[in-house]
C-alpha cells in the first residue's frame, strides 16, 4: 500500500511540467490593406488558377503538384518529423525487453574442492526486463510538445513549397505566353521590314533612292532580325525552368490560350489578420515558436532526478531440465533516482541557449508577419497599378498605329522622308513589347495576390500532392485532412 501510495503520488506530479507553457504573442495588424481592390470577392479558398480559364496552366499545375521533387522533399521531411513525434512519444510508456542466455564457465580444481563445488558450472536463464522512467519534471511531456510542433511545422513548410511551387509555375506559364506574344509581333515587323528592304533594294538599283536611305531601312531590318533571337533564347529558358518545375528534363511545354485570351482572374478579399490563418509559412514560423517554447522546459528539467522503476521476472537454472521449474523462478523490481551534482554550468548553458532560440522563433514569427503584410500590399498595388497602366498603353499602341499609317501613308504621296516612317514603326514596336509586359504585369500581380494572402487554396493543392507515393512505404504519413481544415478555422495555428 505504502508503494503504491508513493507511485500515486510520483504519477500526479508528472501531470506538472517546469518551463514556460506557450501563450500566443499579440500581434499589431492593420484593420484594412492601404490597397484594396472594389472587384475583390471571396476566392481565397478556390483553384484560383483556374479562374485564367486555360485548361494546358491547370494540367501543368497539377503535374507540378504531382512529380516536383521539392514537394517530394518537404513531404519526406513530415515523414521524418512525424517518425520522430513517435521516437519521442514512446518515452511515455514502460520499455519493454527480454534477454535469453546459456554460460558455462570453469574454475581452477583446487578453488573448487577448496569451496566444495563443481568446477564447471552451466547456467540458464530467460527474462523479461521492464523500464519506465516517471515523467515527474515534464521532461518528456515538453520534448514531446515540441516534436509535435515540428511536425506541425515541417506539415506548413511543405504547404509553403506547394504555395510557392503553384504560384511559380503559373508566373512561368503566364511569362512564356507573353515571349510567345512578342515573339509574334516580333516576327511580324521583321518580315514587315524585310519587304520594305526589298522594295527600297529595287528602287535603289533604279536610283530613285540614294545609298543614305538604302541604309537606314537595312539598319531597321537588321534591328528587327536581332530581337527574334533574342526571344527565341528565352523562350526556351523559360521551358526550361517551367520543365524543372515539372519535375522533367528540360525541354518543350505545351500551350494553351494566347496571353490575350486569358481570363482575368479575380483579386480575392481578406483582412491583415487573416494572414495569421492562411499563410503557411507564418503558421510554420509559429509552430517553430512552439517547438522552441517548449525545448526551455526539456532543458530546465536536466536540474531535477530521473526517476525511474526497474524491474525483471523469469527464470534460472543450471539445469537444462528444470530451466522453466517453478524452483528456476526469479524476479527482482526497483527503483532509481540520478541526477547531476556539478556539470560546470553545462546546464545553465542549455536553458540559456534553449531561451536564445526561443527569442529567435518570435521575432522570426513577428517578421514573418511584416513581410506577409508587404507583400500582399506589393501584390495588391502592383495589380492596381498595372491596371492603370495597360489602358493607357493600349490607347498609346492605338495612337500609334495610326501614326505609322499616316506616316506611310504621307510617305507615299511624297509628303515625307522614310526617316518618319521608320520612326513610327519603331515606336509602335516598343509600344506592343510593352504592352504584352503589361499584360503580364497584371497576370502576375493577381498571381502574386494569392501567394500573399494564402488560403484554403493551398490545401487543396495539397490533395493533389497528396497522391504521391514513396517506393517501399507502405504507410506513408498522409496529413490529417481535419488538420489542413483549420487553416480557415477561428485560432487556427494555436495549440
Amino acid at each position: 500500500m505504502r508503494v503504491l501510495s508513493i507511485t500515486l503520488a510520483v504519477l500526479f506530479l508528472s501531470a506538472c511540467a517546469v518551463g514556460p507553457d506557450y501563450e500566443k504573442p499579440e500581434i499589431d495588424t492593420p484593420d484594412v490593406y492601404r490597397f484594396t481592390d472594389e472587384e475583390a470577392s471571396d476566392v481565397i479558398n478556390t483553384r484560383w488558377w483556374t479562374q485564367f480559364e486555360d485548361p494546358v496552366l491547370d494540367e501543368l499545375i497539377d503535374e507540378a503538384l504531382r512529380a516536383n521533387l521539392d514537394v517530394r522533399t518537404a513531404a519526406a521531411r513530415v515523414e521524418q518529423f512525424a517518425a520522430r513525434l513517435n521516437i519521442t512519444r514512446s518515452e511515455y510508456f514502460p520499455q519493454v525487453g527480454y534477454g535469453v542466455g546459456a554460460d558455462r564457465q570453469g574454475i581452477s580444481r583446487d578453488r573448487a574442492n577448496a569451496l566444495g563445488i563443481d568446477r564447471i558450472t552451466t547456467s540458464y536463464e530467460a527474462t523479461i526486463n521492464v523500464g519506465w522512467e516517471l515523467d515527474v519534471w515534464g521532461r518528456i511531456r515538453r520534448a514531446t510538445e515540441a516534436s509535435r510542433a515540428q511536425l506541425l511545422a515541417a506539415e506548413e513548410a511543405r504547404r509553403t513549397v506547394i504555395l510557392s511551387l503553384v504560384s511559380s509555375v503559373a508566373t512561368g506559364y503566364i511569362s512564356l505566353r507573353r515571349l510567345d506574344r512578342q515573339l509574334e509581333i516580333a516576327l511580324q515587323t521583321r518580315d514587315l521590314r524585310a519587304e520594305s528592304l526589298r522594295l527600297f533594294e529595287l528602287q535603289f538599283k533604279g536610283g530613285v533612292i540614294g545609298q543614305l536611305q538604302l541604309s537606314q531601312i537595312q539598319s531597321e531590318y537588321e534591328l528587327a532580325v536581332s530581337a527574334v533571337p533574342t526571344i527565341e533564347r528565352d523562350i526556351a529558358i523559360q521551358e526550361n525552368l517551367i520543365s524543372i518545375l515539372l519535375g522533367r528534363n528540360p525541354g518543350a511545354i505545351p500551350r494553351g490560350k494566347t496571353i490575350d485570351k486569358l481570363t482575368f482572374a479575380q483579386v480575392p478579399e481578406g483582412v491583415p489578420s487573416d494572414l495569421l490563418l492562411r499563410r503557411p509559412d507564418i503558421r510554420q514560423a509559429e509552430q517553430d515558436l512552439i517547438a522552441n517554447n517548449a525545448l526551455i522546459g526539456v532543458a530546465r528539467a536536466a536540474y531535477f532526478p530521473r526517476i525511474s522503476l526497474t524491474g525483471f521476472a523469469g527464470f534460472v537454472s543450471g539445469d537444462l531440465d528444470a530451466w522453466f521449474d517453478s524452483d528456476s523462478a526469479a524476479w527482482a523490481a526497483g527503483g532509481a533516482l540520478a541526477g547531476n551534482i556539478f556539470t560546470g554550468g553545462a546546464l545553465k548553458g542549455n536553458v540559456k541557449q534553449a531561451e536564445a532560440l526561443q527569442q529567435q522563433s518570435l521575432f522570426a514569427y513577428q517578421q514573418s508577419i511584416i513581410t506577409s503584410l508587404k507583400e500582399v500590399e506589393d501584390a495588391l498595388v502592383s495589380t492596381q497599378k498595372a491596371r492603370e497602366k495597360l489602358l493607357s498603353d493600349g490607347r498609346r499602341v492605338d495612337a500609334l498605329k495610326e501614326y505609322a499609317r499616316i506616316a506611310r501613308l504621307r510617305y507615299d504621296n511624297g509628303f515625307t522622308s522614310y526617316i518618319e516612317v521608320l520612326d513610327s514603326e519603331r515606336s509602335l514596336f516598343a509600344a506592343q513589347l510593352n504592352f504584352v509586359d503589361t499584360q503580364r504585369d497584371i497576370y502576375v500581380g493577381l498571381v502574386n495576390t494569392y501567394k500573399a494572402m494564402g488560403g484554403g487554396w493551398v490545401v487543396l493543392a495539397e490533395q493533389t500532392a497528396n497522391e504521391i507515393d514513396f517506393p517501399g512505404d507502405e504507410e506513408a504519413y498522409v496529413p490529417d485532412p481535419a488538420a489542413a481544415a483549420t487553416y480557415n478555422a477561428p485560432g487556427a495555428g494555436q495549440q
